[in-house]
């Protein structure tokens, strides 16, 4: 490591965060966090298990009722301090992202700013939770409706938007009055708890947020869920996960939140802009390496323009510069891991042994890293596995049709519906597919919808509630109504 790469690590904190505190884990155990473009191992961290976690929620429950009594003003001023110190160490922080995670330094620095940007968003909220008064319909009685914090609440984040994925549930949390303990995945620990070191700067009191870094998710997770004290699960993950936390959910009929699994289509009609088209299929396909939920999974190219955009994509995806997130000019970085590389390898293997043609890469890259060469591929058969399969690469599988309703019906075609993308320059079109496509979100002549003041999430298996935008409190915060009578 350089001396800012090791100046950054040295800076956070490697303990648990419970109570306010930091703490070894109370089996003493650590584990190592690993660059993932070297191998090399960066630090080790605290390795949370079962006591620790009831600790951390022992905390949030005894800070749950001075916490929801605090005044919406001052949760606001907290966010927005923290939100202040966010940008302050925007350079320092995406380091130290890149470092655990692989992504390009200029990435990082995105989404230390995306990240940094719903703490902004839900300050901004916090002021503006409302309720309602109204007379009954036959004039006997008035209604009260408030609404409320829904208590403590358990939030698990993914290693891909290790920054991000914090501040969208955190933020909303905070605003509402809501205490948490955060589970973050092992592979990028140090981001969440240099977060937790940013909020407590920022004055958030103690016990409101505990960090713990885990090997064992299970030993962590199942002893909060089954706990009734813990009253909202809010989980970004796999689709496979997340439906065993919400049988894990059931037992204490936990309100859940859901961001799960994707397979977004990228629909590109023969009226499109091909340039654009282009331009937004390199958004939406490698953006984080390809290592996102809303990442272009099965791009789907009218027959007339097929070759045409096939050809320009792949001259884009080839002149990508592979290597270390920290060297410059890097534009693609590694994978998280080699798990996460051979699933890349063995979904292009399984496609061109079905007739798919490789146009550019087709495997992994030169070094030590977890590197897989950006990648596309023609004449997809719809039969692949790679049309029903989360790629989570940089894997591009170009796939033909020829009239909009097929399209459509191909489109649709999956479990999940979580993004879908649609390039047209047809305004009636572009209205008709998007709303005949069976997604949450959808990218209109656009590669990326994320905005923390969108609401984000999907239907079908790709998950439950919204994330972002003026409904992304409403996951964290219970409505009660008061009768009034005698008036």
């Amino acid at each position: 490591m350089s001396d800012q790469e090791a100046r950054v690590v040295a800076q956070v904190d490697k303990r648990l965060f419970v109570g306010g505190e930091w703490r070894d884990a109370d089996s003493g155990a650590t584990f190592e966090v690993e660059d993932p473009s070297t191998r090399e191992v960066l630090c080790e961290v605290a390795d949370a298990g079962k006591e620790d976690a009831l600790a951390a929620l022992d905390a949030a429950h005894r800070a749950q009722p001075s916490w929801a009594r605090t005044a919406p003003r001052e949760r606001s001023e907290i966010l927005y301090r923290a939100y202040g110190l966010l940008m302050e160490r925007q350079e320092d922080l995406a380091v130290l992202m890149t470092l655990e995670m692989g992504k390009p330094l200029a990435e990082a620095k995105g989404e230390i700013a995306y990240a940094a940007e719903f703490f902004r968003w839900f300050a901004e909220e916090a002021v503006r939770i409302e309720g309602g008064f109204s007379t009954s319909p036959d004039g006997k009685s008035r209604f009260l409706v408030m609404r409320q914090p829904v208590g403590p609440c358990m939030l698990i984040t993914p290693w891909n938007f290790p920054m991000a994925m914090g501040t969208r549930k955190i933020g909303p949390a905070i605003a509402a009055g809501c205490t948490m303990v955060l589970k973050p995945a092992h592979q990028t620990p140090l981001s969440a708890l240099a977060l937790a070191g940013v909020l407590t700067e920022a004055g958030l009191p103690e016990g409101v947020l505990s960090v713990l870094p885990t090997t064992d998710p299970g030993a962590v997770t199942e002893p909060l869920l089954g706990d009734g004290r813990v009253r909202k699960l809010s989980f970004t993950g796999s689709t496979a996960v997340g439906r065993k936390l919400l049988e894990q959910s059931a037992g204490q009929v936990l309100r859940t939140s859901m961001e799960l699994g994707g397979n977004a289509p990228f629909l590109v009609f023969d009226d499109a802009d091909l340039d654009a088209a282009v331009d937004g299929a390199m958004l939406a396909k490698m953006r984080n390496i390809g290592e996102a939920c809303t990442a272009a999974n099965r791009i789907y190219a009218q027959s007339g323009i097929a070759e045409e955009f096939s050809e320009r994509l792949s001259a884009r995806m080839g002149a990508l510069r592979m290597g270390r997130g920290l060297d410059e000019g890097v534009e693609v970085g590694p994978l998280i891991d080699d798990k996460a590389r051979d699933k890349v390898q063995r979904l292009v293997d399984d496609a061109v042994g079905r007739g798919a043609s490789v146009l550019v890469g087709g495997g992994p890259g030169d070094g030590p890293g977890h590197f897989y060469r950006p990648t596309v591929l023609a004449n997809v058969p719809f039969a692949s596995e790679l049309s029903t399969t989360e790629i989570f690469g940089p894997v591009a599988p170009v796939l033909t049709f020829e009239t909009e309703e097929e399209a459509v019906r191909a489109a649709n075609d999956t479990e999940f519906g979580l993004v879908s993308y649609l390039y047209t320059r047809d305004l009636n079109r572009a209205l008709r597919v998007s709303e005949a496509l069976e997604t949450g979100m959808v990218g209109l002549n656009q590669g990326v919808v994320s905005n923390p003041a969108a609401p984000f999430g999907g239907v079908k298996h790709s998950g439950l509630g919204r994330e972002g935008g003026r409904v992304g409190i409403d996951e964290f915060l219970d409505t009660k109504y008061v009768g009034i009578g005698g008036i």
